[in-house]
Order: C-alpha cells, then structure tokens, then sequence
C-alpha cells in the first residue's frame, strides 16, 4: 500500500487525484493533505478519504474544524505544508498546488527523501536549480504530472536524455486561441475561463489563454529534461490529443497520445513505473477524431511566450519576477480590476522594470518574489 500525502486537494489537479487514489484503494491510501479555502469541499473529501494530518490555510480553520474532527491532526500555513509534504508515514508526495507556494513544500519533502510527484509548475520555474540540487544529494524521483511533460517522460522510457535532439511541447492554445489581438481588448473573465479542452482552476485557465501557462512549462521542461531552449520548441496544437513528443537525434519522434484527461498522467505518476487498467478515464477514439493539426506560435500573438524563452536563457531574478508577476497579474484580472491584455502588460514591465540580478541564492527568491508582487499591485491599482 502506497501512503500518499497530496498538497492541495481541493483543486482540480488534487480532486482528480483523489479520483485516482478511490478507484485504486488497494493500492494507494491518502494519510495527509492540504486544503485552501473551500472548507465545503474539504468535508466532503474527508467523507471519501481518511487522512491522520490536514494542513489548512488559515489556523481560524483549522480551530474550527478540529472541533469537528477530534481525531485528525490540523495545522495551517506554510509550515503546515511543510508538515504534511514531510509526514513521516507517506511514500509519495503529489503536489498540486497553484503557484510559488509549492516551493518550500517541494523541497522539504525531497531533503526528507521522500519522492514528490509534481504538478506545480513554478516550483521549478522560480527554483529549479535548488531542486535538481536537492534530488541529486537525496536520490529521490521528481515525477511529472502536467500532461506535456508526463508525455515526454512517457516517451523517454528506454531512451537516454542524451540521444534527445529537441523537445515538442504542445499547446491548445486556451480559450481565446481564436480572437485576434484586437478583440482581446474587449475579452471577458468568463470568455477567458472557458477552456474549450481541459478542465482545470481558474489561474491556469487564464495562464493558458496567454499562454504565459506555456512559457512556464518551457522553462519547467528545461529543468526536468535537462535541455537548453534551443532544444525545446513549442507547437499550437488545438485537439489536445498529443501531450508533447521527443524528436531523437536519428530522427525519429515518439509521441504520448490521450484524452484531454489529468487523471492518465496522475496516475502514472503514481504507479510508475507499471501501468494499471483505470475504467474511469477516458479513452481516445482517433477514428473519431479524423486529423490532427500542428502549427507554429505567433509569438507577436503570445508575447508572454517568447518573454518566457527569454527569461529563462536569463535566469538570476528574472524567473522569480515573471512568476511572481504573473500570479498578481491573473488574481487582478479574476477580480475585474484589469483587463485581459494588461495581465501582459503588467508581467512585461514587471520583469523590464525591476533590476536584473543575475546570482541570487535561494533565500533571495522570497525577496524578488515579494517586489514583484508589490510591483503589479502598485501598477494594477493606477490601471
């Protein structure tokens, strides 16, 4: 029985995680988690599953709910995350948390030797380097998650990173992949948070309609695969049937194919390196999909694309100011207090505006987080 910790389960990523782990309960048993904020949510998941510690975000909660559940251990805050991430009992950490949050939570179960499987995208955005550092001295697995990067792990089995000539990450192209710029202007929160393939949270709904969502993943991939961004090409691909491919340096490209459905990478990132029969996820029909269509970005169209190829050939602080930048941004955006195309705005002269740096350690990353994070609340508030 694999004991499994999963940072937030409310999410989408942590939902269909928990679907995962219900259908295949002879196999993995959640014993600790974190929530958010949707306390409704999280009684219900404690009706499917029965975990011994919960990390909550505010401790006003998790006083509340310890009331309600006298046998379960709560704790709140980052250090509750670092707790749970670290529970002695768990084999596998899944990380689904949205944003630089997922950091510190990241490597505190990696110093603890405990292997994470990762779906937050800006833990190896912001500290990549401090992460492959981590993984190398404790010689524990980072298994991906995010669907591009499961399929290009997918299609390395039995290769060697060495014999990689570049990767091809796919790209739906979100929501508003249709509009020209100028009718971007005029987009709405709810145009924007309608993702005409996937089901996901309402941050990365709207990162990947600017595809700054894109841009994280490039960078992530540049950690996971050990690739120079030269090596790693981006292509619009609006059936969301092929995940990401590996062309190999004699030429051939090996692809990994699906559904648009999160629960195929969760769960082969929680029962790698085997496979086992699922009968709730679904299942592709390529009959009835009849073509598939692959073109170039327009990066005049994606801005925060080819901001993201630059920021990560850069490094220093710039990342840490991108991704910080860019959280703001978005929560300005889902709060109408910006429009649509000033999310690219405000993450460009973020990252324009702010001095580069070019060594920083990783006790800096908390302070250009925190400047950038200023920076766009400062300008968002004079929009």
């Amino acid at each position: 029985m694999k004991k499994i910790a999963v940072l937030g389960i409310t999410g989408s990523i942590g939902q269909q995680t928990l679907e995962v782990v219900l259908e295949h309960s002879d196999q993995f048993m959640i014993v600790a988690l974190s929530a958010g904020h949707n306390i409704a949510l999280l009684k219900e998941i404690l009706l499917k599953c029965q975990p011994e510690l919960v990390c909550l975000a505010l401790p006003t909660d998790a006083f509340q709910l310890k009331k309600l559940y006298p046998k379960l251990r709560f704790v709140s805050g980052e250090s509750g995350l670092i707790e749970v991430a670290t529970y002695r009992k768990i084999d596998l950490v899944v990380n689904a948390l949205v944003g630089y949050i997922g950091l510190k939570p990241t490597l505190a179960a990696i110093n603890a030797h405990v292997d994470v499987a990762l779906a937050n995208k800006e833990t190896l955005v912001v500290g990549g380097k401090y992460v492959k550092e981590a993984i190398k001295k404790a010689g524990v697995k980072l298994l991906p998650i995010d669907s591009e990067h499961s399929a290009i792990f997918q299609a390395l089995q039995g290769n060697q990173v060495t014999a990689i000539n570049k990767l091809i990450i796919t790209a739906s192209g979100g929501s508003l992949r249709d509009k020209s710029r100028d009718e971007l202007s005029l987009v709405t929160k709810a145009q924007a948070l309608k993702h005409p393939n996937w089901s996901m949270g309402a941050k990365i709904t709207i990162d990947s309609a600017t595809m700054m969502n894109k841009g994280l993943e490039v960078i992530e991939a540049h950690w996971l695969f050990d690739q120079d961004f030269d090596n790693i090409e981006v292509l619009m691909h609006p059936e969301s049937i092929v995940h990401s491919m590996i062309e190999y340096v004699d030429g051939a490209i090996i692809a990994q194919l699906g559904s648009p459905d999160m629960r195929i990478p969760i769960q082969y990132a929680l029962t790698y390196p085997q496979r086992c029969v699922s009968h709730q996820n679904k299942f592709l029909d390529l009959s009835m999909i009849g073509q598939l269509n692959f073109t170039k970005p327009d990066f005049k169209r994606y801005p925060l694309l080819a901001l993201a190829y630059h920021v990560g050939r850069m490094q220093g602080n710039l990342p840490v100011i991108m991704n910080a930048a860019n959280e703001e941004a978005v929560h300005l955006f889902l709060r109408d207090q910006i429009s649509f195309l000033q999310i690219e705005e405000l993450v460009m002269n973020a990252c324009s505006n702010i001095p580069y740096v070019k060594d920083i350690n990783l006790e800096d990353i908390d302070h250009y987080d925190a400047i950038a994070r200023e920076y766009v609340l400062k300008e968002g508030a004079s929009k």
